[in-house]
């Protein structure tokens, strides 16, 4: 039985269209791409203490003691 493509329908469809069309994209330039990256991290820099600011004692520790249960239950 032969194999299906990994690829999911839309990308094979844009695939498809670009070439038929002629036009291809050209990849984003390093600026653009350096500047997505420190947008990216600088999220989880302030997500992260805000919560910590927000959460008692208890509630964190009762969202530790959950998570904890989760990763060491028995599948």
């Amino acid at each position: 039985m032969p194999k299906r493509s990994r690829k999911t329908p839309r990308q094979s469809q844009s695939l498809s269209t670009a070439g038929a069309s002629g036009e291809e994209e050209e990849p984003p330039s390093d600026e653009v791409r350096a500047a997505a990256r420190a947008l990216g991290s600088l999220g989880g820099k302030k997500g992260g203490p805000a919560r910590a600011r927000k959460l008692t004692a208890e509630q964190r520790s009762e969202i530790a003691r959950r998570a904890a249960q989760k990763r060491w239950r028995k599948v």
